[in-house]
């Protein structure tokens, strides 16, 4: 990619700064046996070693995935994949007393979430950390999810942005209800609460209704971070009107330049400047001395993620069966699947509900490249990984930041609670060197350190009256 480096000064964004986050997911993409102490995906104190070796190398959050129910694996419990955790919210309670700089994004659910409870709880955490608190917005129509709160499916694919809208909407208001200035500023005021200083809220939607008088005042950042991490043109949509960081998985460069560029233009469209919304997509960084050494390490961690085991459960996702007796390193099977519908509890695989067409897939892809199951689903699961010595991959990531390709990344890290030395140590002195990256963190506050101005939810509209505006104009 060398022949792709520009002059500083050429760049459409010569002086843009990237932001690393550290994202742990609900599962680990490596070999959970190979963990020392396995109760560590349980264990505050491994969190809390993972997030301070990020506020060493001066990240800017820590973001946590959320699974609200054990994944299954043809209809049993599945036994090699870790997929709960403690709650983000209670943790982060933690963390933050462990902690100063480093903001603390929990992935949090409107579709099974109650937003007075949600208003409170992330308040709360944003308070106890003085500021560094960030709430990823997700929906999902995952009725299998929901079997956990009795509600299983009971919002379809489009309605459940429609209530996520909603439910955004009753958060900004209850966290707008107590005022910056509401509590008394000495013992000689007649009363602790200056009159007005907190304002009921009284919402009634579509899809729910809330009443309530807010019980926590602001934090020094004011109000939490907003991020949000759909992909769908709906999911698109709602990031541009509420978001202030988005999530992705475009991280290939021209990819990744059209996709920041599609979520600036939708921002404008909704009277915002366009580069108040930060694109962060999610990929793992592997260093090594050398080229070759990098290649290998990556090679090796390849190797680790994709056991016998997970192989097969790939596969067997699709063809809803037992397929013990299929050799991994021959074709894919010959029949067809088992079943004409997939079932949701996986999590692994997702072929639409229609396995028969995934497997037309997954065999014209294996023919073109002559692949094996196990050299196909190593192709089909292949993430996004920034390889080569440290300078290397500096250079590569301050190309795409001043590119405008992304702003930062959320870096997985290789191995739990230890898997972000070579990152901290090794890559952010040469982002440093580049300039292109800060050498200590510009404030105290989450939207301090992300250069983020004052909360979304002050300057956007809501969607009803911007639709109402829509109308009138046309």
């Amino acid at each position: 990619m060398n022949d792709r480096r520009l002059h500083a000064d050429d760049y459409a964004r010569p002086h843009a700064r990237l932001h690393l986050n550290v994202f742990q997911p609900f599962g680990p993409i490596y070999d959970w046996t190979r963990t020392p102490q396995l109760r560590d995906y349980y264990e505050p104190e491994a969190y809390l070693a993972l997030v301070r070796e990020a506020e060493r190398g001066l990240f800017s959050a820590v973001f946590l995935g959320e699974s609200l129910r054990l994944r299954e694996h043809l209809g049993r419990l599945n036994d090699i994949a870790v997929t709960g955790r403690p709650d983000a919210l209670a943790l982060f309670a933690y963390l933050a007393a462990g902690t100063s700089r480093i903001g603390l994004v929990a992935t949090l659910n409107t579709t099974y979430t109650d937003p007075v409870d949600l208003a409170r709880r992330i308040a709360t955490v944003d308070v106890l950390s003085e500021g560094r608190a960030g709430w990823n917005v997700v929906t999902t129509d995952n009725g299998w999810t929901g079997e956990n709160f009795r509600r299983g499916g009971f919002l379809d694919r489009h309605n459940r942005y429609l209530y996520a809208e909603e439910h955004v909407a009753a958060v900004q208001a209850i966290w707008d209800g107590f005022a910056a200035d509401a509590a008394a500023d000495s013992r000689d005021e007649p009363a602790w609460l200056r009159p007005g200083g907190v304002t009921d809220v009284d919402r009634v939607g579509d899809h729910l209704r809330a009443r309530v008088r807010p019980q926590v005042p602001p934090s020094p950042q004011g109000q939490a971070v907003y991020f949000q991490a759909g992909d769908s043109d709906e999911g698109r949509d709602f990031a541009a009107r509420r978001a202030e960081g988005i999530f992705t998985h475009h991280v290939e460069f021209d990819e990744a330049v059209a996709f920041t560029a599609d979520i600036r233009r939708r921002a404008r469209s909704y009277g915002r400047t366009g580069d108040d919304i930060l694109v962060v997509p999610g990929a793992s960084i592997v260093i090594g001395d050398t080229p070759a050494d990098a290649d290998e390490k990556a090679r090796h961690l390849r190797e680790r993620f994709l056991t016998d085991r997970r192989v097969r459960q790939i596969v067997e996702e699709v063809w809803q069966e037992d397929l013990a007796h299929v050799d991994l390193d021959g074709p894919l099977p010959a029949d067809d699947p088992a079943a004409e519908r997939q079932s949701r509890t996986h999590g692994i695989v997702h072929t639409g509900h229609e396995p028969s067409a995934k497997v037309r897939e997954w065999r014209a892809l294996a023919d073109a490249h002559g692949y094996s199951i196990r050299e196909l689903v190593d192709h089909l699961t292949r993430a996004r990984a920034f390889v080569g010595t440290a300078g290397d991959v500096a250079d590569e990531l301050a190309h795409f930041v001043r590119s405008d390709a992304f702003d930062g990344l959320n870096v997985t890290p290789d191995a739990f609670p230890d898997g972000l030395g070579d990152v901290v140590d090794r890559l952010v002195p040469e982002l440093q060197e580049r300039g292109v990256y800060p050498s200590e963190y510009p404030g105290t506050t989450l939207r301090e350190n992300l250069g983020l101005p004052e909360t979304i939810g002050h300057r956007v509209p809501e969607r009803a009256a911007l639709l109402e505006a829509a109308a009138v104009s046309a």
